[in-house]
C-alpha cells in the first residue's frame, strides 16, 4: 500500500486527484458539500462525464432513447445535466436543448457543435419556460444530487419541462455510497409524492448491470419511463 501512495505522490495527475478527493470528502462529512461547485471543477480540470457516457454503456443508453423517440414521434428534447456531450453524438433528436450546472462544460458543448443548429445548449440560471420539450430527460445525475434542496429543485424542474414524457436514468434504491459526490435515492418515491400528472409506463434494466470488478463498463442505473396525462394511455 505504501509503494502505491507513493506513485500517486510522484505522479501529477494522481496527486491532484487524490487532493480534490480529500477536499470533497471532507466537504461532504462538514454537511458543506456542494454538487454544482464538485462538477465545475471536475470539468475546468478537463476531466469528462464519466465512464457511463462512453463506450457500450453509451451505446446501449442511446440505442434506448432512440428508440422511443422514433416510436413516440418525440419532436424535442431538454436534458438536465447534459455533461461534455459525448453522449450526445450517439443520439438521433429532431431537436435538444443541453442543460447543465456548469458553466465550463456548457461553453464547451456550444463549441463543439456550433455547426449543428438543432442543438442548443444553456445553463441552468437560463432555462426558461419556453424551453419546455416534448420530452425531458435526466441521464446518470439524480444519484449525483447529493444535497436535498437540489434534489427537490432539479425534479420539480426536470418534471416541469417534459410536455409529454420524462426518461431517468439512474439507481432507484437507498444503497450507502463510499463516493462523495454520489448519493443514491429512490426517485420514484418523490414522483408518487409530488407529480401525480406522471404515470410510470415503462422500465428497462441495464444490458451491463454492476459489476465490482468492471465499473467502467456496467452501471447500477435502469431506464424509468414516465408519460403525462393522455400519452400515460397511448400503447
Amino acid at each position: 500500500m505504501d509503494h502505491i501512495k507513493r506513485f500517486v505522490k510522484k505522479t501529477p495527475v494522481l496527486r491532484d486527484l487524490a487532493r480534490a478527493a480529500m477536499r470533497w470528502s471532507a466537504a461532504r462529512r462538514a454537511g458543506s458539500f456542494n454538487s454544482a461547485d464538485y462538477w465545475e471543477t471536475r470539468y475546468r480540470e478537463g476531466r469528462n462525464s464519466g465512464a457511463g457516457s462512453y463506450s457500450r454503456l453509451a451505446m446501449f443508453k442511446a440505442d434506448t432513447i432512440n428508440r422511443f423517440v422514433a416510436d413516440h414521434h418525440v419532436q424535442s428534447v431538454i436534458e438536465f445535466g447534459c455533461g461534455d456531450g459525448a453522449q450526445l453524438r450517439l443520439a438521433q433528436y429532431p431537436r435538444y436543448i443541453g442543460v447543465d450546472v456548469s458553466g465550463t462544460i456548457i461553453a464547451a458543448t456550444k463549441a463543439d457543435f456550433v455547426t449543428d443548429p438543432s442543438k442548443k445548449f444553456l445553463h441552468v440560471d437560463d432555462v426558461r419556460t419556453e424551453h419546455c420539450s416534448d420530452l425531458s430527460m435526466s441521464l446518470d445525475v439524480i444519484y449525483h444530487l447529493v444535497e436535498d434542496e437540489v434534489f427537490e429543485d432539479y425534479m420539480r424542474r426536470l418534471f416541469d419541462f417534459g410536455r409529454r414524457f420524462v426518461i431517468i436514468y439512474s439507481s432507484n434504491d437507498e444503497r450507502q455510497s463510499d463516493s462523495v459526490h454520489v448519493r443514491h435515492r429512490r426517485f420514484t418515491n418523490w414522483i408518487e409524492a409530488n407529480r401525480s400528472d406522471f404515470q410510470q409506463t415503462g422500465f428497462v434494466k441495464n444490458a451491463f448491470p454492476e459489476s465490482p470488478t468492471d465499473i467502467d463498463n456496467t452501471s447500477f442505473a435502469d431506464f424509468y419511463f414516465f408519460a403525462k396525462g393522455p400519452e400515460a394511455s397511448q400503447p
